[in-house]
């Protein structure tokens, strides 16, 4: 494997950590957030609701952009983007002021992780093995990185920007760094192209159709069932244990940590296994196990009975999300058009935020109007029909993660760093 290579895979999961950190920061300090602005609880759900919505549109808007520049020019310029609004809003003072910062947020968001997701599936193309879990091992990492600074400003009551502010020197320009190295190509082809860019050389390379929307759709609903699983647990664990499972206010802030912490281990050695027994069952496996946990968690009789259950939940649905994004690739690669995968990504991505918007409003209306233990069935229902669409993700098994590793390219005389 090429220097070049390795040094693209470096530092995209940098990129994956240095978001995890971000989104991490924003998402634990809404409270904080709230009382700085003095956002009404009637108003906070429809600012909490944008940054999806918005996301949602930066994503479709990157799959336009990428026709016309690499992604990894997309990714460089966005990460600092999403780091400055993140500072826009521990820094500002009017509602009006927040509203711009979170919609800049959203937008940047979206494109970045469309276009994060775009260069993870063309490296692990070019290295010819599962590669993907590694970097969505990163953004949980950068995840529990950031809510632990986030818990330490809360902790030691430090403003918003004296939180955000160290962050974003330090990411910003490590972040400007490190995208030298990142490694793209135009969405199809050989190993060797996804290094050289595909020979088209500049933003002709990412010229051209995706595949229809049909083809994708098993993929999009597992997508947006994941993430309604993982909405229920950051949104609903803490409440859950406290109001349903009689526990301790501390007791019930160990959930949502748990589950960060066996997603990152889970997605560690999730490469592993999708190389040595298949994506599909894989897939399959991680499906199972995060019913189980719902089904134990729906059932438990006290507090330590649901923390295993939500640990479960994390060793089951950390893999889910990066082989949707894996999947999407290997069906956009058969298509054989020049850019298909990265626009498959980015429509891909947007079920992302479907599945967030959809979760968290579920669980409550049901908890509300039936109970909250049987809330927790629905998405264990949904996650279970993944079982039934993991079919989608062994077309072509013989290559990418599905069992068998793809003859390497040895001798790639060059990179692509999107400038």
């Amino acid at each position: 494997m090429t220097d070049v290579l390795r040094r693209g895979r470096a530092s995209l999961a940098f990129g994956f950590f240095a978001q995890g950190v971000a989104f991490a920061l924003l998402v634990t300090r809404i409270p904080a957030i709230q009382d700085r602005y003095g956002v009404s609880d009637a108003l906070l759900p429809v600012f909490l609701a944008a940054v999806p919505v918005l996301a949602g549109v930066g994503s479709v808007l990157s799959e336009r952009l990428v026709r016309r520049v690499r992604p990894s020019r997309l990714l460089r310029w966005s990460q600092p983007v999403v780091l400055l609004a993140l500072l826009g809003v521990g820094t500002g003072d009017r509602v009006a002021l927040l509203a711009v910062a979170l919609a800049v947020f959203g937008l940047a968001v979206g494109a970045l992780d469309a276009s994060m997701n775009m260069l993870g599936v063309s490296l692990q193309r070019a290295y010819g093995r599962s590669i993907m879990l590694g970097f969505h091992a990163a953004y949980s990492l950068g995840g529990i990185l950031g809510a632990s600074l986030a818990w330490a400003g809360a902790h030691w009551d430090l403003a918003l920007w004296v939180s955000y502010l160290p962050v974003v020197v330090v990411l910003v320009p490590a972040a400007l760094v490190g995208s030298r190295w990142y490694v793209d190509g135009g969405g199809g082809g050989s190993a060797e192209e996804a290094v050289t860019g595909g020979g088209a050389g500049g933003a002709e390379a990412g010229v051209g159709g995706g595949i229809g929307f049909r083809v994708l759709l098993p993929l999009c609903l597992v997508m947006t069932f994941a993430y309604i699983g993982d909405s229920t647990v950051s949104n609903w664990s803490a409440k859950y244990l406290q109001d349903v499972l009689g526990s301790s206010e501390q007791l019930a802030t160990v959930p949502y940590n748990v589950y960060m912490v066996t997603t990152l281990v889970g997605r560690a050695v999730g490469d592993f296994g999708v190389r040595r027994f298949g994506a599909v069952a894989v897939v399959r496996g991680g499906a199972v196990v995060a019913a189980v946990g719902f089904a134990v968690v729906a059932g438990a009789p006290g507090a330590w009975t649901g923390m295993l259950g939500f640990t479960l939940l994390g060793l089951g649905l950390c893999v889910l999300v990066p082989q949707t994004f894996a999947a999407a690739g290997r069906l956009a690669e058969r298509d054989g058009r020049p850019g298909a995968s990265d626009a498959a990504v980015a429509r891909l991505n947007v079920f992302n935020y479907v599945g967030f918007l959809i979760g968290s409003p579920l669980v409550g209306a049901l908890g509300g109007a039936w109970s909250y233990r049987g809330a927790m069935l629905v998405p264990m229902v949904l996650v279970l029909v993944t079982v039934v669409y993991a079919r989608s993700f062994g077309d072509r098994p013989d290559r990418y993660g599905g069992g068998h590793e793809r003859p390497r390219t040895a001798d790639v005389g060059r990179g692509s760093n999107g400038l």
